[in-house]
């Protein structure tokens, strides 16, 4: 590649800088254009500058390995929610030569140059993008965490932050200070979004897809264009025309002022929620006074009506609470509310607030359960019962897991209901229904006071299967401790069919009816 002529001749200099002084704003800045020609300028090895960066430019071996170990560690990052991960990731990345080959080929004219950059930032583009959705496709995460949302909803920080990384990596490179912390800074602002965006296509997300990839195409654009810009700053013109030159700053111009409305306005629309969030957290909390906190609060910003709901920790219960708040928050925000506050009691102890949301959030960790988690429930479940996974029934909504069991060799309506309890232990959150076979009910043995230790036990056994078989019951025994039992399970919801009165220590227990 030729590297010659990095520099603007003398007499295109001379033309340049006749043009300027003709101007008022010209005349005012001679001065300041002489000393940065001459105390700035001067001291950077153009050709050195460019050669460099060529070098680095063109899509190698070592390159794309690299670029794809950076993506990969990026997207564990990302779905561990990790950030000193994800900044781990940024260590790696060998973004930046491309990147910086592109804004400076673009300065200097050199198309040759812009092609060669341009070509292997998107091979290691697209390569980073590929093998961050083959790692999520072999994941058992694959849930949007904070740190993949953060990078879907791009805003004019973002255009700020690939602002300062391309001036500070130009600055080293064309300074002779680059080195792997330059790097980061670049790869900051573009592996993360590449990674969110082959976590969108491996989920098929495509929200999540082309946010990130908005993300992504917005960072490339600043940086690329800030580093086009500090290389005419520091005289790497040679190809252009100065019709050229104020051509290619003027949609430079056009460009940053195109992104930066739009992210403008993002940012706004996050500060307003900001602000919305705030508002509702201090009305919620006059609402109930300072006795009172909020433990859980949610505004669905995409709802129409906007639908907020909170969970408030209060020694007292506020019937009007939801008419009030959905009052005075359509006056501050101006906007259609639906307000749902859900209330739970507390002493009024101070610590009680604080012990209740413990409990609560210990309840609500031991309840939460990931897709994995299910899919691991829905195994036992299939195995306890001896069935298909396809024939286990999961409701979410009431957090219940069912299944009919297949009848198993020399097992009892006792083993059955210990397979359930196996599946329960390991299922915290959930209620669990094993439905059992048809079989011989036990009897309850008697003692004088009642049924003994093992006629108890045999006794929950029946309970539990009549409630999960859900056939009546006929009781043949004592009277006075058949009638007990009889009051007993019909308290427990079970449908006695008949009870007969005999002799015996025991009390025999059958079906009134099976199923053909």
């Amino acid at each position: 590649m030729n590297t010659k002529s990095a520099t603007p001749s003398a007499d295109e200099e001379a033309e340049r800088a006749a043009r300027w002084v003709f101007s008022p704003i010209g005349r005012a800045m001679a001065p300041l254009r002489q000393y940065w020609r001459d105390n700035v300028r001067s001291e950077v090895d153009h050709q050195d500058v460019v050669a460099k960066i060529a070098t680095e430019c063109p899509t190698t071996a070592r390159y794309i390995l690299m670029v794809m170990m950076s993506a990969g560690i990026a997207i564990l990052g990302l779905l561990l929610s990790s950030p000193a991960v994800v900044i781990g990731a940024m260590l790696l990345s060998p973004l930046m030569s491309p990147i910086l080959g592109v804004g400076f080929a673009l300065a200097t004219g050199k198309q040759k140059w812009l092609k060669i950059s341009a070509r292997s930032l998107a091979i290691g583009s697209l390569a980073s993008v590929l093998f961050a959705a083959l790692i999520v496709v072999v994941s058992p995460l694959q849930t949007v965490t904070e740190e993949i949302a953060a990078r879907t909803r791009p805003n004019l920080f973002d255009l700020l932050v690939a602002l300062f990384s391309s001036i500070a990596g130009s600055y080293a490179m064309i300074r002779g200070r680059e080195g792997t912390i330059v790097g980061v800074a670049i790869a900051t602002a573009l592996m993360p979004p590449l990674a969110v965006v082959g976590f969108g296509l491996a989920t098929l997300n495509w929200t999540v897809f082309f946010g990130a990839l908005g993300l992504f195409f917005t960072n490339f654009l600043v940086i690329a264009l800030t580093a086009t810009m500090m290389a005419r700053l520091y005289g790497f013109r040679t190809t252009l025309s100065s019709r050229q030159g104020w051509f290619q700053n003027f949609g430079i111009f056009s460009i940053f002022v195109a992104l930066a409305i739009p992210l403008g306005l993002s940012l706004r629309q996050i500060a307003w929620e900001a602000n919305a969030q705030r508002i509702v957290t201090n009305t919620i909390q006059a609402e109930f006074g300072d006795r009172a906190r909020i433990s859980e609060q949610a505004i669905d910003w995409d709802s129409d009506p906007l639908n907020i709901t909170a969970t408030v920790l209060t020694p007292e219960f506020d019937t009007d609470a939801n008419a009030d708040i959905d009052r005075l928050l359509r006056q501050r925000l101006g906007e259609n509310i639906k307000v749902s506050i859900e209330q739970f009691r507390v002493g009024t102890d101070p610590g009680a607030a604080e012990q209740a949301e413990l409990a609560r959030a210990r309840a609500a960790e031991q309840a939460a359960a990931t897709e994995r988690q299910i899919a691991g429930m829905i195994e036992r479940m299939a195995m306890a019962a001896g069935v298909e996974r396809a024939d286990v029934l999961l409701d979410r909504e009431t957090r219940r897991i069912s299944a009919s069991a297949r009848p198993l060799p020399g097992l009892s309506l006792a083993g059955y209901r210990q397979l359930e309890r196996r599946v329960a232990d390991k299922t915290p959150g959930w209620t669990v229904y094993l439905r059992p076979p048809p079989q011989a009910l036990p009897g309850i043995a008697l003692g004088e006071d009642g049924p003994t230790e093992q006629g108890a036990l045999s006794e929950g056994t029946v309970t539990w299967a009549a409630r999960r078989i859900g056939l009546p019951l006929i009781l043949r025994g004592p009277e006075e401790e058949t009638d007990a039992l009889a009051s007993r399970l019909t308290a427990a919801g079970i449908e006695i069919s008949q009870v007969e009165t005999g002799q015996g220590d025991s009390i025999e227990i059958e079906w009134a009816a099976l199923p053909q």
